[in-house]
């Protein structure tokens, strides 16, 4: 692998252990607002998309989506801290990636306040100078959008760029932007699911260290 200047981060499944968190988010508001159970794998599946479009298409269009979000988010802080984790070895490698000088951000479909909070519990809010939520663009993963919104705030050019994530909607959003792509292989997608093949595919985050030392 390469070394870059820039890092671009998906959050959920990449950086931070949040399946179980979500699972269970969605398995709340869909009892008690729709009164059904959903799979495990139906949600797995939608990860990476904003949460509101996931409520509709899960819920059903009828329903107020306004209420059972704000519900949804209320619950998730309430149960988040037991819930969430990094995987391993992200803390190590976004201290060497920081103290190497690159530049860090997160783009996330995760809403601002919510990523916040995650970032604030794991104490990895140190590390990251740029932090793009559904907020900040119009179109969300897996258009360009996102990606090109923090290279722009990071003021970053594209070949010295590279997006890493756990989804295709990351991988998607990375080459749309024009950029290398990273892939997670502790993913619940199969590389080989992906419409768009990653520049490169990784079982460590400290794989992204290892060319630090060429530099």
């Amino acid at each position: 692998m390469k070394p870059y200047d820039s890092y671009l981060f998906d959050a959920d499944g990449t950086l931070f252990d949040t399946v179980d968190l979500i699972c269970s988010c969605f398995q709340y508001v869909a009892e008690k607002y729709a009164g059904k159970t959903m799979a495990r794998e139906t949600i797995i599946n939608g990860i990476g998309l904003p949460l509101k479009s996931q409520l509709i298409t899960h819920l059903g269009v009828e329903l107020d989506h306004d209420r059972i979000l704000d519900d949804y988010l209320q619950y998730q802080l309430r149960i988040m801290e037991d819930c969430i984790h990094p995987f391993p070895h992200v803390i190590e490698t976004l201290a060497l990636l920081k103290s190497a000088g690159k530049k860090l951000a997160i783009v996330t479909s995760r809403r601002r306040f919510s990523m916040e909070k995650i970032l604030e519990s794991t104490d990895t809010a140190k590390y990251f100078d740029v932090l793009v939520t559904p907020e900040d663009t119009s179109r969300h993963k897996p258009g360009a959008e996102p990606a090109l919104k923090a290279m722009s705030l990071l003021g970053a050019e594209k070949t010295s760029t590279v997006f890493t994530g756990d989804a295709l909607y990351d991988i998607c959003s990375g080459a749309s932007a024009g950029i290398d792509t990273i892939f997670v292989n502790w993913s619940h997608a199969e590389l080989s699911s992906l419409p768009v093949p990653p520049t490169w595919a990784i079982d460590s985050l400290l794989e992204l260290t290892l060319c630090l030392n060429d530099q």
